[in-house]
């Protein structure tokens, strides 16, 4: 095999990576700009800045011991990048890369299919394998500085050249058209981690911010403890819900009920579950939260564990609490409990026996349901659900009708249905010694190939309302203090967002606390 420069060889994978890596890009991009007459050469430039983006960021890089190790890395890591942009058309962003280090084994299965396999045998070990045996020609230090200092001149004038040709062109594309830019491969996804680095890592320990030391309960109306279960579904949007007025049955056993409240219009804090669920959870709202801050700060679950006063039970049939449990117990169902497919319903199996320990507390019980998780949705429900049909049986959702992909994901939100009666039925079994209630929130809701969009996690900003739009539902006994049970109906069209959880589950326990904001409580909102 004939020898290269090392810096030829970076340019040869710069434009490897343009041709076969960013079809995503290039349909976002002939979606937004047609392709004919002078938008062709637009987009033929376009081509060229991110050959001479990626040139230059792998050049600042190299030397003889890591040009090829990085290069087979970033090869391999965007065959995958490729393959999730073109199938499901999401963003390889910061959130995303975070939910993707949080997601464990069993939820990653779901995702691999022949196809991803064909993606990462072609435009992976292949071309990884090529870059491996090449030879490279070395030169002296000088000579190899000199090469550097020249490609990274090039690339350099070959972005001024393009930007500074077509500068209208580039301020509407970089000002009017910024998302465009999270699907160029592999530059983004490369940022993104870079990104993901700063906001998790840290110079130093990391010190946790104790909140609501002055927690304390203060009940006056009642003299008997309180249940308070609170469901956390998984991609679950409010749109997909017969109670919020969809057109197929979803939800034949909570419609028939009288005594709960439908929050047709609640809105999450982000589009993934490692960023909603412990933004939900915080004392920060939403235009404050980031994830530096989560950790550095305690949460709702700290502060009514301070209490004393209240038994805590969080049972995750998901990956995990994502950060919120951090500093408390929880059991992991879906990792020690089951084999297989963990059902969520099960989970109620272990709630007895807490009470028992717990007979003379308050009680809150999460339960973080497996739900919507996509995109086997025709695997989180039992046979007996599959009332929708035909399903979509595969990962492979852009293989399937749209009708097959709703109706799996609609007979997952009918065993939901199932899950959250059953749940309020087993609360009210205990209605003599407690007062209960039932919270069921999702964590973000799921796009369902609307504009070719699928799955959930896109950046806020830009990501469909159906991923932000989520299934709520509350249930209270009739003698649960604080509760307004006609006025919360009344109201239960008004629009809320997660930002309302943390002192909701406050208020739930009469928590007394400066933390506690009464304007962002539900059950205050609502008297």
């Amino acid at each position: 095999m004939k020898m290269l420069t090392q810096s030829k060889l970076i340019l040869f994978i710069s434009i490897f990576f343009i041709i076969f890596d960013n079809y995503s890009f290039l349909d976002n991009v002939t979606n937004v700009y047609n392709f004919s007459g002078m938008n062709i050469i637009y987009i033929f430039s376009l081509a060229i800045f991110i050959i001479a983006i990626t040139n230059l960021l792998l050049t600042l890089v190299s030397s003889k011991y890591t040009t090829k190790p990085i290069l087979i890395l970033v090869i391999i890591v965007s065959a995958f990048t490729n393959y999730f942009m073109n199938s499901y058309n999401v963003v390889i962003d910061t959130s995303m890369i975070r939910n993707a280090l949080q997601t464990d084994m069993k939820e990653s299965i779901d995702l691999f299919n022949m196809q991803l396999i064909l993606y990462v045998i072609f435009l992976g070990i292949i071309p990884s394998f090529i870059v491996y045996k090449v030879q490279v020609q070395y030169g002296t230090f000088f000579t190899e500085f000199k090469r550097k200092i020249i490609s990274i001149i090039l690339s350099l004038l070959a972005i001024a050249i393009v930007v500074l040709s077509f500068s209208k062109f580039y301020t509407s594309f970089l000002r009017e058209h910024k998302p465009l830019r999270y699907y160029t491969n592999p530059t983004y996804w490369i940022y993104s981690i870079g990104n993901y680095i700063n906001q998790t890592l840290n110079s130093g320990p990391i010190v946790v911010q104790k909140i609501g030391l002055d927690a304390k309960i203060v009940r006056q109306t009642s003299n008997k403890h309180k249940l308070v279960v609170m469901i956390v579904g998984e991609a679950a949007r409010a749109d997909h819900f017969s109670l919020n007025g969809y057109s197929k049955d979803t939800n034949p056993l909570l419609e028939k009920r009288n005594d709960i409240i439908d929050f047709s219009s609640f809105y999450s804090c982000g589009t993934s579950t490692a960023y909603s669920v412990p933004c939900m959870f915080s004392p920060l709202t939403r235009d404050k939260y980031s994830h530096k801050k989560f950790i550095r700060k305690q949460n709702v679950m700290d502060v009514i564990a301070r209490t004393k006063k209240i038994a805590i039970l969080w049972i995750d049939n998901n990956s995990d609490p994502k950060g919120v449990m951090d500093r408390l117990k929880y059991i992991d169902f879906k990792g020690s409990k089951c084999d297989g497919e963990c059902r969520d319903e099960n989970m109620l199996k272990l709630v007895p026996p807490f009470l028992e320990q717990h007979k003379n507390q308050d009680i809150l019980v999460v339960l973080h349901q497996m739900g919507n998780h996509g995109p086997a949705y025709y695997k989180r429900y039992p046979k007996e659900f599959r009332k929708f049909k035909p399903v979509c049986k595969t990962n492979q959702l852009e293989k399937c009708t749209k009708e097959e992909i709703n109706n799996a994901y609609d007979n997952a939100i009918l065993y939901t249905d199932y899950f959250i009666n059953k749940t309020i039925d087993f609360t009210k079994q205990y209605q003599e010694k407690y007062q209960t209630a039932l919270l069921y929130m999702s964590d973000h809701g799921e796009s369902l190939g609307e504009n070719g969009i699928y799955l959930h996690g896109m950046p806020y900003f830009m990501a469909p309302i159906a991923q932000r739009h989520i299934g709520t539902i509350a249930y209270f006994s009739k003698d649960f203090s604080g509760a307004n049970i006609a006025k919360l109906k009344e109201n239960k069209n008004k629009k809320y967002t997660q930002d309302y959880l943390f002192s909701t589950l406050l208020g739930l326990f009469d928590i007394q606390t400066k933390v506690y904001d009464k304007k962002l409580d539900l059950l205050n909102d609502n008297k």
